[in-house]
């Protein structure tokens, strides 16, 4: 029962006993009798007025709590002229006022923070409260390869791809540079907001590839011109007295000037391999733009190929082709390609090994644009040269310069395509060129 309800109860005994006392005063006494019922009235007007104050203020309550209910912060109650009504009325005013202006400004910063993510060239996913991805900007559905739609409601894990694999492996708190299997290296970082008094996970993703990629190669083009132009003073300032030690071995006797041509030949013989191996590292300093024109590339592949067996014949290596379907003439630099795909086919070759197989695919993808792939039976990529993919210099071959992939990688992204090395441990190791642009 509500205190409304209570009062007019209160009201009904109250006037009942009234009326029990004026029927007793009637047998004794008609003036008594008077008084009664006049102080009867009185209460009566008195309580009935009371009443009307007390439900006009419990109106007000029940109208201003089913408002707030409703979420209309809009709606601003008159005053009644009664004081108590009217304090109330107050301080229902001045609370929905503060609560719309405070709505309006977490309205504006929801719609300046959507607008913010939207723009955002750093990825931004955010998981729900059981760990699966609630919301993805612009920036991270591009960098994960997938829709928004394709990740709302899923766990972050290797079938959404390799880098949202590597996602859920980084720690709250916590930031890591992964590389990805097309060249590019990507900043992750974890952190937690507080929600409703529990705590969500997400992660700012920013791709790096570009920035890395411009402080690499100005830092190895000045090492390599500086190393360059040392090693060229010396060689050829060198070979110098050396060829005219040599117009004195004429002078000696025979066996001493045998002994003298035989050992400026050999140091001359260095040099030379000294050129040669500086000579390889202008290379990557040196490559051009690509010269474009209309390129046959099976024939090129084709050519590659016939090469590259020639050298592993002794290997017992196995050659598969298939082409699901034909690629047909594409604008690239021939040269600049061949030399792409012999490197390519040459790591092929080292990594099968003797009697291991490699596979040259040639297909189109769903876009229609040419794919080239070339799979080795090799053990796959370890972990070390995984995190090592395509950065200048590194090499797991005992005598190796590191330098072929770096040549692979700028040929490749000054023609515009896209491409992607991985090999699951255990193999097979498959590097793809799509002959079209793309984010490698």
């Amino acid at each position: 029962m509500n205190l409304r309800r209570r009062f007019i109860v209160y009201l009904v005994v109250v006037h009942a006993l009234l009326a029990v006392a004026a029927g007793y005063l009637l047998q004794r006494d008609r003036l008594w009798l008077v008084a009664v019922e006049a102080a009867f009235v009185v209460t009566f007007v008195w309580g009935v007025l009371i009443v009307t104050r007390l439900s006009t203020t419990l109106a007000v309550v029940r109208q201003s709590s089913h408002l707030i209910d409703e979420g209309e912060l809009t709606t601003r109650f008159l005053e009644a002229g009664h004081p108590d009504v009217d304090l109330l009325v107050q301080v229902y005013n001045r609370m929905v006022d503060n609560l719309r202006e405070e709505r309006v400004k977490l309205q504006e910063q929801q719609y300046f923070l959507g607008r913010l993510l939207d723009v955002s060239p750093a990825g931004v996913v955010i998981l729900d409260h059981e760990g699966r991805v609630s919301s993805a900007n612009a920036s991270a559905q591009r960098l994960l390869g997938r829709p928004e739609v394709d990740l709302v409601g899923r766990s972050l894990g290797r079938d959404a791809g390799p880098l949202a694999d590597a996602l859920a492996a980084v720690p709250v708190g916590e930031a890591l540079v992964v590389p990805l299997p097309d060249g590019r290296r990507v900043r992750c970082q974890s952190a937690t907001f507080v929600e409703r008094g529990f705590p969500r996970r997400f992660y700012l993703v920013e791709e790096l590839t570009e920035e890395l990629r411009r402080t690499e190669k100005a830092a190895y083009e000045k090492l390599i011109r500086q190393m360059s132009h040392e090693v060229n003073n010396s060689v050829g300032s060198t070979r110098s007295l050396l060829q005219s030690s040599l117009a004195y071995a004429a002078a000696l006797p025979p066996d001493a000037r045998r002994e003298m041509e035989q050992a400026l030949g050999v140091a001359t013989s260095r040099l030379e391999r000294l050129n040669a191996f500086m000579r390889s590292f202008a290379d990557v300093v040196r490559v051009p733009q690509p010269r474009l024109q209309p390129t046959d590339v099976e024939a090129l592949v084709d050519g590659c190929v016939t090469l590259m067996q020639a050298q592993a014949a002794p290997s017992r290596v196995t050659w598969r082709r298939e082409s699901p379907a034909r690629i047909g003439v594409v604008a690239m630099d021939p040269a600049q390609m061949e030399q792409v795909l012999i490197n390519v086919l040459k790591n092929a070759l080292e990594a099968a090994g003797d009697n291991g197989a490699i596979t040259v695919r040639l297909d189109r993808d769903g876009d229609g644009r040419g794919v080239i792939e070339i799979e080795d039976s090799g053990p796959g990529i370890g972990d070390e040269a995984r995190a090592q993919l395509f950065t200048p210099f590194f090499t797991t071959k005992q005598n190796g310069q590191g330098i072929g992939l770096t040549i692979v990688q700028e040929v490749l992204r000054r023609h515009g395509f896209a491409y992607s090395l991985d090999g699951p441990a255990g193999g097979p190791t498959r590097f793809r060129i799509t002959l079209g642009p793309g984010s490698g």
